[in-house]
């Protein structure tokens, strides 16, 4: 059997000549994932073909950009929604709770899967799961919300399993300068994928008439996206484009891997900060639509609604925003990584830190100006949302440096679960409970509705505040574990393969996203 066809099967492979056993001694965070990331002798050389390695990313792409269609088609016809089940802000804030919370606990046991077997399979049984639940969901009639809620739940398991192990095969299809382009290509299509579900969501309601057409257009796509999955994308043996195919095999139980992403500080603090992100965000992309509509009803731009199908602007600019600021940001942070990582050697988590250290004065802003000028409010938006988006590659860039090739999918869920559980799982609803609770004091007027959600949305700055000081942590201490594996794989020969030759690169090779 040749290098590609063990790369390709679906098993895991044949057992690799080399490979990394909880009792090898290494100290947390001293192994990186990426072997051509760490040493400067390492080239860059994909696991599979190039063609076939490309393909598969825009595989794993397209079913990302559905995967946050999907999401966020609710909040672009929440409006239309809480008039059909004639709901309350609280429990309209449900609906997006009980998916986040059914994706963060379901994420370990796809990180546990993914880590040891099949990952292709995995995910076209999460995916196929996802195509099910979701179609369901436009078919509930007025009379059970219940049976909504419990499907939105239930969408949660495609996500959970797709999410967690679509990043780790990217970081097995690539290295270096490469796997950093492909990983911000892949999360271009979160902001990307959210925007749209806006846009496409309430286009759907409003030419239909009826908001339950917009959860049908991402099933009818998915179909698609499981078919090419299947014929497309390759299950890579873990660590094959750092060993060339061989693949990494690691002997250790799951609370020997959890023990060891816990003591890797970058990794931790970094999780933290995406937590608070997940809370920022989660937040903002489910009421910012509706804020904005009240806001205009408040002003006298418009009437309020009072039959479906609601106004759906606020949704195709917020979502024409999302699309934008979401392939600038993301473009805008890999290429400040890629530039200043040779120069400052912590420039990951200090991009992250500014990114959302900035946002924080731009959402404060946006919330106070929305009840005088609402072109002055989406200038916000856009400067807001342009400078989170600049974490979303940098962060999964920075754990797939700082995690061993076998544990990757395991970290992905526990970040997963972290940033969800603390993160956006809750904050939907706490926006919304904080809301309810501040109308009561002022309860029938179109002014106070706008009022009680402004001030429950100012929750929003100060999350981002604490987020960008878990960045600064982590960026004391990620050059360390960095270092630290450097001279761990220079020292020592019999840890890893060999150390290659170094040959002149040619133009269009791209070094290590790590190489000082």
């Amino acid at each position: 059997m040749n290098a590609e066809e063990a790369v390709t099967s679906p098993q895991d492979g044949p057992t690799p000549r080399w490979s990394l056993g909880s009792s090898s001694g290494l100290h947390y965070g001293s192994f990186a994932n990426s072997l051509a990331s760490l040493t400067p002798m390492a080239v860059e050389k994909p696991a599979i073909s190039p063609r076939r390695a490309h393909l598969a990313v825009a595989v794993l792409c397209y079913v990302n950009l559905l995967n946050y269609m999907e999401r966020y088609t609710i909040a672009g016809v929440l409006s239309n929604i809480q008039r059909f089940f004639d709901i309350r802000d609280s429990t309209a804030g449900l609906l997006q709770t009980v998916f986040i919370c059914s994706f963060l606990l379901l994420a370990p046991l796809f990180g546990y899967l993914g880590d040891r077997y099949n990952r292709k399979y995995i995910m076209i049984g999460g995916l196929s799961v996802w195509l099910v639940t979701a179609a369901g969901s436009s078919l509930v009639t007025e009379s059970y919300f219940w049976l909504l809620v419990l499907l939105r739940a239930l969408v949660g398991i495609g996500e959970a399993s797709y999410s967690t192990i679509a990043p780790t095969i990217i970081g097995d299809l690539f290295t270096g300068g490469q796997r950093s382009i492909m990983i911000c290509v892949f999360y271009i299509f979160i902001p990307v994928g959210s925007g749209l579900g806006y846009i496409v969501g309430a286009g759907c309601a409003n030419l239909t008439g009826d908001w339950r057409w917009a959860l049908r257009i991402t099933p009818i796509l998915g179909l698609v996206g499981l078919f090419l999955l299947v014929f497309l994308c390759p299950n890579p043996a873990r660590g094959a484009a750092e060993t060339h195919g061989q693949g990494v095999a690691e002997q250790t139980s799951y609370k020997e891997d959890v023990k060891y992403l816990l003591k890797n500080k970058s990794y931790v603090w970094s999780s933290f900060g995406v937590t608070a992100m997940a809370f920022l965000t989660g937040a903002l992309a489910f009421w910012m639509p509706t804020f904005l509509s009240r806001a205009q009803v408040t002003q006298g731009i418009r009437p309020p609604c009072t039959k479906e199908p609601c106004d759906p602007t606020d949704s195709y600019i917020f979502g024409a925003v999302t699309v934008v600021t979401g392939i600038l940001g993301a473009s805008l942070g890999t290429g400040l990584s890629r530039w200043l990582r040779n120069k400052v050697s912590n420039a990951d988590p200090l991009i992250c830190a500014v990114g959302m250290l900035g946002s924080a004065p731009c959402l404060f802003i946006t919330i106070f100006v929305a009840s005088e000028s609402i072109p002055a409010t989406y200038v916000f938006i856009f400067l807001g949302e342009l400078l989170l988006s600049l974490n979303w590659a940098v962060l999964a860039d920075i754990l797939l440096y700082v995690v061993i090739p076998t544990r990757r999918a395991t970290a992905e869920a526990l970040q997963i679960t972290v940033c969800h559980l603390l993160g956006d799982a809750g904050s939907p609803y706490l926006i919304g409970t904080i809301s309810d609770a501040i109308r009561k004091v002022k309860p029938g007027t179109h002014a106070w509705s706008f009022r009680s959600l402004k001030y429950s949305l100012l929750v929003c700055p100060s999350v981002g505040i604490v987020g960008g000081l878990f960045f600064l942590m982590t960026s004391l201490y990620i050059t360390e574990d960095r270092k630290a594996a450097q001279e761990l794989i220079a020292g020592t020969g019999n840890e890893g393969p060999p150390p290659q030759p170094n040959p002149a690169p040619e133009p269009s090779m791209e070094l290590s996203n790590s190489n000082k």
